[in-house]
């Protein structure tokens, strides 16, 4: 047996990694690695460990690519230093495999809370969404992209004297600017249901690109989908991201000019991380409020109090998990570019006059606008043609 296959074969609770994080159950997982919570056994304290897609079956390239990609996220998450991102403590190495050690936050996903609640009020997604804004803004102040902004990769503490805090963790597809590892430009790795039309259409993610998936991310809090609706099929899905044509939102209440240009789909014309930290943040105190009431506060209710659903033992109904996958999506890798080169600025906007006068075809999703009965229209023709053929005989009768 190869090192590889024993390392792999004894990983699981009480494993004692490098020598210091000993593992104690499983928090999650997915396409680009696997999360425990753990002990650092010199420091005293909880941690969260990433474990990376296995090496033990790769070939020698591919594993190194895996072990290169888990030390790029670690070098990129260890610059960013903000109270509302997770942060980075280490990356430890285990029989040769990188392991990254991060913050540990006892929270629950936004994707969880809508599995509890369907959706939020807008009064807490403009908050949730400042104190996002706020540690993107320190990351493209640091020339990091996140690239990977969905409701799964935002936190909400749900105990604790920090209960009701928000973080956005998963920074492994990140890129930072001076980053000089290639990749394949002709396939996009992320999340389809958040992607900016650009990103699915070919282009590099840039800041930008981060802004639109935050208002997706947002959007999808308040109307309970995302904005291009759901599809089982990525690649369909892409080619409506492409379209740039968004379901237009009902239930945003006073953020609904912000979100809209966050989802702008011409990427010069969307503000900065700042400008929506900033506009969110005059939405949730008024413009002679302080920023530190909502960027240092936790998460408020209409009753003052931190909403149910951020506190640990908050249940939805029925299976939350398939409803997730369905909703929320996974990050993928390897994705085709859809519709790579057409240009954006000749997509019609929310509120253009062209849009207007010319109503083009929506994706609207079936919450929102019914199917039409097919059946109607030949039952009224019938019925119609029997009435005049009575009245025909009827004549002839007299």
């Amino acid at each position: 047996m190869t090192e590889q296959q024993r390392a792999r074969a004894v990983v699981g609770p009480d494993y004692l990694l490098a020598g210091r994080y000993r593992l104690d159950s499983k928090l999650g997982g997915g396409g680009m690695g696997a999360v425990w919570l753990a002990v650092d056994t010199l420091l005293s304290r909880k941690v969260a460990v990433k474990q990376a897609t296995s090496t033990a079956d790769l070939t020698p390239d591919a594993a190194k690519a895996i072990r290169e990609q888990a030390m790029r996220e670690g070098r990129i998450a260890a610059q960013l230093a903000n109270p509302h991102a997770i942060a980075m403590h280490d990356v430890a190495l285990d029989s040769g495999e990188p392991w990254l050690i991060m913050e540990y936050l006892p929270s629950r996903s936004l994707a969880m809370a809508l599995n509890i609640t369907e959706s939020l009020p807008p009064d807490e997604v403009i908050q949730i969404g400042a104190q996002v804004a706020d540690a993107l803004t320190a990351a493209h102040a640091a020339g990091i992209v996140h690239r990977d902004i969905k409701p799964g990769n935002i936190l909400i503490a749900d105990r604790g004297s920090g209960i009701g805090m928000v973080k956005i963790s998963d920074f492994g597809i990140s890129r930072a600017k001076n980053d000089t590892h290639e990749e394949n430009s002709s396939v996009i790795t992320g999340t389809p249901a958040y992607f900016a039309p650009e990103v699915a259409r070919g282009a590099d993610p840039t800041e930008a690109s981060d802004v639109f998936s935050l208002g997706a991310t947002l959007y999808t809090a308040t109307e309970g989908q995302p904005p291009f609706g759901v599809d089982s099929d990525s690649i369909a899905l892409l080619h409506k991201v492409a379209g740039a044509r968004i379901t237009p939102p009902r239930r945003s209440g006073a953020m609904t000019a912000t979100l809209l240009h966050m989802l702008e789909p011409d990427p010069a014309r969307r503000p900065s991380m700042e400008q929506v930290r900033q506009r969110l943040v005059t939405l949730a105190v008024g413009k002679n409020g302080s920023p530190s009431s909502v960027l240092n506060q936790p998460l408020r209710g209409a009753d003052g109090a931190v909403p149910f659903w951020a506190r640990r033992g908050a249940r939805g109904a029925g299976s939350t998990t398939r409803r997730a996958e369905r909703i929320h999506g996974q990050t993928m890798t390897g994705l085709p570019a859809a519709n790579e080169g057409t240009p954006l600025d000749r997509v019609p906007r929310p509120g253009d006059a062209s849009e207007t006068a010319k109503p083009k075809t929506r994706y609207a999703p079936p919450a929102f606008e019914p199917a039409r009965k097919k059946s109607q229209t030949p039952v009224y023709v019938a019925i119609a043609v029997v009435a005049v053929i009575l009245l025909i005989v009827l004549l002839f009768a007299l």
